[in-house]
């Protein structure tokens, strides 16, 4: 039997700001995570519809795995006759079908997985029905499955595909003790549609922009050629994913990499900075213009470091406070942790670099207006 694929984990010994294939396949923590990059798509850069589309597609790709190997684990569990008898060919393509098996880069590795599922699902229906035609010869209860709703058996979800996340672990048995397929091959025809009339054709909930090339072939293979296997969607998904990487994400990066703050804070930061500035050099010149003594000049440095701090935050997008203890924004007054190891350093770096800036300005004025001389008027 298969194996689950394991969830991919996290490279907390990485040495620099992750790609947007890590970020995508969940392989980064807070604040340059996959949620973080959601909320950034939907609140800065107004493009979730993208997004939403290339997770759509990569669960397709999951539902599609999911379902071929519960196929295989049936076909082994429920037909070990098969290998006794002259039919073989599913039993073969499945037996030979391992998603864990390629070698080489990870990128490279999935385009194969990709091609090599496609490759099976679009030769699987006659498969498929050799098997089942198995099945009955050999007196197996299959019949009572198809009589109680056919390849169907999420008709109490409103006709929609489940999501790969969100099914299962205990799977319903037959008498012969095989699991029943817990993703039927309508599934995958329902996702491949629901991704198509969401997103791609004119005039769609959530239509995105694709080349009208690209549309067509997604189009005709769904509509006119049957098919539902995640290689129509290759080029699509590519596309969106370059769209992602040139537009998006290195603006995501300079807004959760090297900064903490989300547009609403920062220009709050930039409102109270301009307040503090006015403050202190409304109180400097009127200090000076009664001839104030110098220690009482000394309290100046409170509005202008008030200022300088928030005029500086708003400049480089940074709370140093906040960052150095280890917190990032990622909704206005929203707050997560810091968890990605190389990407704390760096803030860490520009919040001390802020903060010697903030002191470094604000006594600069405190100084100047305590020595200016002072005249009564």
């Amino acid at each position: 039997m298969d194996s689950a694929t394991p969830s991919p984990q996290p490279d907390l010994d990485r040495r620099r700001l992750p790609n947007l294939f890590e970020v995508l396949s969940r392989q980064t923590l807070a604040p340059v995570d996959l949620f973080s990059f959601y909320i950034y798509m939907r609140d800065q850069q107004r493009s979730v519809d993208y997004l939403d589309f290339w997770l759509d597609v990569s669960q397709h790709m999951s539902l599609c795995r999911h379902y071929v190997r519960e196929l295989r684990r049936s076909v082994l569990v429920e037909t070990p006759e098969l290998e006794k008898q002259g039919s073989k060919r599913s039993s073969y393509a499945l037996d030979h079908y391992d998603l864990n098996e390629v070698s080489g880069p990870s990128a490279n590795r999935e385009k194969i997985k990709d091609a090599n599922l496609s490759a099976y699902l679009r030769q699987e229906n006659g498969g498929v029905r050799a098997v089942h035609s198995a099945h009955s010869s050999l007196g197996s209860q299959q019949s009572g499955l198809q009589g109680n709703g056919g390849d169907r058996p999420y008709n109490n979800n409103n006709g929609r595909p489940p999501r790969a996340s969100l099914m299962s672990n205990n799977m319903n048995r037959t008498n012969s003790g095989s699991p029943a397929h817990t993703v039927a091959r309508a599934d995958l025809r329902a996702s491949a549609e629901k991704i198509l009339y969401t997103f791609l054709l004119p005039g769609s909930e959530r239509e995105i922009i694709l080349p009208q090339n690209l549309l067509n072939d997604i189009i005709a293979s769904i509509e006119e050629d049957g098919r539902d296997d995640p290689e129509v969607f290759d080029a699509a998904k590519d596309y969106t994913f370059q769209a992602m990487e040139r537009d998006a994400f290195p603006g995501f990066l300079r807004s959760k990499a090297l900064g903490n703050l989300v547009p609403p804070s920062s220009f709050l930061r930039l409102c109270l900075g301009l307040l503090g500035i006015f403050g202190g050099f409304w109180a400097g010149f009127a200090c000076i213009f009664l001839n104030k003594p110098k220690h009482i000049r000394c309290w100046l440095i409170l509005p202008f470091t008030i200022g300088v701090y928030c005029l500086s935050s708003q400049q480089y997008r940074i709370d140093p406070v906040l960052a150095l203890a280890g917190l990032s924004e990622y909704t206005f007054m929203n707050w997560s942790r810091i968890r990605e190891p190389f990407v704390r350093q760096l803030l860490n770096k520009r919040a001390l670099m802020v903060l010697f800036i903030t002191v470094l300005i604000g006594v600069c004025l405190t100084v100047l207006f305590i020595f200016v001389p002072g005249k009564r008027l």
